[in-house]
């Protein structure tokens, strides 16, 4: 089994990754849809 230090250092990473997410999705949707603009 994982120790608990090891548990809560994977916890910080992973919401360090999902906050990441909440900005990195709707950059990426926006983006394309100015790309799919520019080109039609």
């Amino acid at each position: 089994m994982a120790n608990s230090q090891d548990i809560k250092s994977n916890e910080k990473t992973y919401g360090g990754f999902i906050s990441m997410l909440k900005w990195a999705i709707p950059l990426i949707a926006v983006l394309v849809l100015i790309v799919l603009v520019l080109i039609s």
